[in-house]
């Protein structure tokens, strides 16, 4: 079974598929940049590593022991009834660090060895408030002041959507193309669940063509070779959860595929 969707597989954004997804989508957009811009410029696969707690609240300690007994197990004057220590434990869940590995492109210039352009496919941590997000808004914050182009790719319905400002209707995902030479202004490619994923630019040096990015061919092909119509189970709703409209155009897609 091909890819059922002419855009984005909303099943894809699952979040035991997700992780394997990014992976592979940061591979094969290296894949395909690197022989169109030999000879002048490589693209680098690197990685930023940090560790987080799960967003949760806990006591830490001892469990409770709301009435002690006196050492003779006498009885309480004030109801006669022996109070029992209470010995068994309580099960508690103590936060525990996460180490996080997540991917991204430079390109660099040959001949200089300079970063050029940084691509980033966000992950759920990045769009989650907590400390993935907060680092990844201050590293966004260090490009967008530097002289390096950006391309932000988010494929992802869930969380929070990355800051930025004009008059744009929401949509399911978007990507954003900033070349430095023009900011604050950037192009947004927004687009929803019913519609093919658009072509995009990569900003390289000015005046130099920049070749364009294909995400739609990259994550069929992606579809076929990890064998994802063998993991998806398509007699359920994707999560995160569609509306009810949504829902029914994917079910007119599964039963004319």
């Amino acid at each position: 079974m091909t890819n059922p969707f002419p855009g984005m597989n909303p099943y894809l954004e699952h979040p035991s598929l997700w992780a394997g997804i990014h992976h592979r989508l940061i591979t094969a957009i290296a894949n395909d940049l690197g022989p169109k811009l030999r000879p002048k410029y490589i693209v680098a696969i690197e990685e930023r590593i940090y560790g987080v707690n799960e967003d949760m609240t806990l006591l830490v300690g001892v469990p409770d022991i709301s009435v002690q007994s006196s050492p003779s197990g006498a009885q309480s004057p004030a109801s006669n009834l022996v109070v029992a220590v209470k010995t068994q434990p309580t099960e508690v869940l103590l936060p525990i660090p996460e180490t996080l590995t997540e991917a991204y492109l430079e390109i660099h210039a040959v001949e200089t060895e300079e970063v050029v352009t940084i691509i980033e496919v966000l992950s759920p941590k990045n769009k989650q408030v907590g400390i993935g997000r907060l680092q990844y808004e201050t590293k966004r914050l260090k490009i967008l002041g530097s002289a390096t182009h950006f391309v932000e790719i988010d494929l992802l319905r869930q969380g929070k959507s990355m800051e930025m400002v004009g008059d744009f209707e929401q949509s399911h995902y978007r990507i954003v193309v900033s070349h430095s030479e023009t900011r604050p202004k950037a192009q947004l490619y927004s687009f929803n669940l019913q519609e093919r994923i658009p072509e995009f630019p990569v900003p390289l040096k000015a005046s130099e063509p920049e070749p364009t990015i294909d995400l739609k061919s990259l994550l069929d092909e992606i579809y076929d070779r990890g064998s994802y119509d063998l993991r998806i189970d398509y007699s359920r709703p994707p999560i995160p959860a569609l509306s009810e409209s949504d829902m029914a155009w994917v079910n007119d897609k599964l039963l004319n595929c």
